[in-house]
């Protein structure tokens, strides 16, 4: 019986993969100069997940229609896509330059959080006040001035003698940084985010390598932290 099951279940994986390799074969011949990344058959509608440069789509058993947009379950209302590409565009923590960041240490600092923002972006400024009631994590604020205005108020930032001073005074009181010039990194920020797809602010980054776009409550913060946290 287990030899029978074991049979049933390899017949049934190695028709999956064909079905898969299909699907691919059928994609590239419609788009030869995009790179088909990954094919895997999703548990709802008979559709497949497939990754095309860094991006989500789905498509159908034939590879003849590619669909872009989020999956909702009706039921739970649960976000399916979102779900996903948090999982499927994990980033290793480990890895990120780090050294590009304004490194802000709370507490014991055992916890890890990347945090891809903007000074004139209002929900940075809503997850900054979340933010002042967290303690015990490291914070590493990768100033990336999407808005207009904002490269001038990063340079100040980084330039002052004291960046994480300057910048909890300018999202948590409103107090401007005063001008000044130096060298920064900046250039290098914004071609890691956009190489990282971060396509606006904020855009936080846990220690497991989850992102997370936009702002959230300082109960989420926590729980996530918690959750995600590298022992």
């Amino acid at each position: 019986m287990k030899i029978l099951i074991t049979l049933f279940l390899s017949v049934l994986m190695s028709a999956a993969h064909a079905g898969e390799n299909e699907i691919r074969q059928s994609l590239q011949s419609k788009f030869p100069n995009v790179k088909v990344e990954h094919i895997v058959k999703t548990p709802y509608s008979g559709l497949y997940e497939v990754v095309i440069d860094n991006d989500l789509f789905y498509t159908d058993a034939q590879g003849e229609y590619l669909f872009q947009g989020n999956v909702i379950e009706a039921r739970s209302r649960r976000d399916l896509s979102e779900e996903r590409r948090r999982v499927l565009f994990a980033i290793d923590f480990d890895k990120l330059p780090l050294e590009l960041a304004v490194k802000k240490v709370k507490g014991n600092g055992k916890r890890k959080l990347a945090i891809f923002t903007d000074p004139n972006c209002s929900f940075c400024r809503k997850l900054e006040k979340e933010l002042s009631r967290v303690s015990d994590v490291t914070v590493y604020f990768f100033m990336y001035p999407i808005f207009p205005g904002s490269d001038e108020i990063v340079r100040n930032v980084l330039c002052s003698k004291n960046p994480v001073k300057a910048w909890d005074d300018w999202m948590l009181s409103e107090i401007a940084p005063a001008r000044a010039t130096c060298a920064t990194q900046t250039d290098k920020v914004m071609a890691l985010g956009q190489k990282l797809h971060v396509n606006g602010t904020p855009n936080l980054v846990f220690a497991n390598g989850m992102q997370s776009p936009g702002y959230l409550s300082a109960a989420d913060l926590e729980r996530n932290l918690n959750e995600t946290r590298k022992q």
